[in-house]
């Protein structure tokens, strides 16, 4: 294998790959990168056996092809080394004694390669879903952050993504808060799923993600899920086990529902949180008076702080309650609304968010028992 490619293109696509290694890992291959240089252009491949990743530069991107093959070197290496070389050509040969060569006009540096890599399964289905990159960013921003991060229980360390009926929704939840989000989708025929997809994966794939309205395919399997977008492909295993059913725990009915509105809430939140701690869970106090809400919280050795703000009810009733301050703005900021609304049903039972006009998005928290 022998090639001369630009920097900031071998650069930029190294940048992909890299995510997929781990340096953790106790096997060298999988701390490495696969080049693969073949008539239509070079992959670059990369896996840590949980994800993978496949990204691939066109031919005519590649400046020169003098020679086809296969190369797998260490990722942080090669990563390492491109990226502090300048903004021009660079060759790469691979040279005998299992070597790559890599040199440019005043740099030249050998690496030893590796003589094996795993095959990654990069199969596709023949129906896969079709969503769009920025509602799929949409959909990790609104979930994600309530997933578990305690082994105790692995199938809570994911976002379960469950079709049915042209419906994908996606669910999160560390027993403490649980965030839905339901999507339709635009093809009819997609099969009916339900599969759990590590959280850190999923976070790893919204690295790559544009912020555009460009789409991507999402390939389910038993085992794995499969996105493809733009050059790159990316394969995440999924968690084994089954997720529990949380449909029962968003309640038909409320005792109030009151609108707020999104920065007045959300700032009060913010600055009384300055005075709680993790030792007593970021406990704050939100009590309502007539058409007012009163948001507090107290370190005693420190001070207390009190906020108020204007709601609207739905009704006369009253409600003293406590939350925990960082699930509340965590759940307040994915809503992405001028106005959300709190329902309650007491002040031992969950608190719903969700924004006024759809149900797509609804966020519930427990409450602290202070009262």
């Amino acid at each position: 294998m022998k090639f001369t490619i630009n920097q900031n293109i071998l650069l930029e696509h190294l940048n992909y790959a890299i995510r997929g290694i781990s340096n953790k890992n106790l096997r060298p291959v999988l701390n490495c990168i696969k080049f693969e240089l073949t008539e239509e252009g070079l992959h670059l491949s990369s896996t840590d056996n949980e994800i993978a990743i496949k990204t691939f530069i066109e031919k005519n991107e590649i400046q020169k092809i003098d020679s086809l093959g296969e190369i797998v070197v260490s990722g942080k290496y090669i990563y390492e080394i491109v990226k502090k070389l300048p903004d021009e050509l660079i060759n790469l040969e691979e040279v005998i004694d299992s070597k790559l060569y890599i040199t440019t006009e005043n740099s030249s540096f050998t690496l030893n390669c590796n003589t094996e890599f795993p095959d990654l399964e990069l199969e596709y289905s023949k129906n896969p879903i079709i969503l769009n990159q920025k509602v799929f960013k949409t959909i990790i921003n609104q979930t994600g952050f309530a997933a578990s991060v305690s082994e105790t229980r692995p199938v809570l360390t994911g976002i379960n993504f469950k079709i049915e009926d042209n419906i994908m929704q996606c669910t999160a939840t560390d027993s403490y808060r649980l965030a839905v989000k339901k999507v339709e989708l635009p093809d009819e025929n997609i099969e009916n799923a339900n599969i759990i997809i590590p959280t850190r994966n999923i976070n790893e794939l919204y690295k790559l993600l544009n912020d555009d309205e460009e789409n991507m395919e999402m390939h389910i399997f038993a085992n794995k899920v499969i996105y493809k977008f733009g050059s790159l492909t990316m394969l995440t295993r999924v968690i084994s086990g089954t997720y529990p059913d949380t449909s029962k725990l968003i309640p038909n009915e409320y005792e109030l529902t009151m609108t707020v509105n999104f920065n007045e809430f959300f700032g009060a939140i913010d600055r009384a949180s300055l005075l709680t701690n993790e030792a007593d869970k970021n406990t704050i106090k939100f009590q309502t008076s007539g058409n007012q809400a009163i948001i507090s919280s107290n370190i005693p050795e420190i001070g207390n702080v009190e906020e108020k703000i204007a709601v609207t009810k739905d009704n006369d009733n009253e409600i003293k309650i406590a939350f925990n301050s960082k699930f509340m703005m965590d759940s307040i900021r994915a809503l992405e609304s001028e106005e959300i609304e709190l329902k309650f049903n007491g002040e031992i039972k969950p608190i719903i968010l969700k924004t006024p006009d759809n149900d797509d998005v609804i966020q519930l928290i427990l409450p602290i028992r202070t009262y």
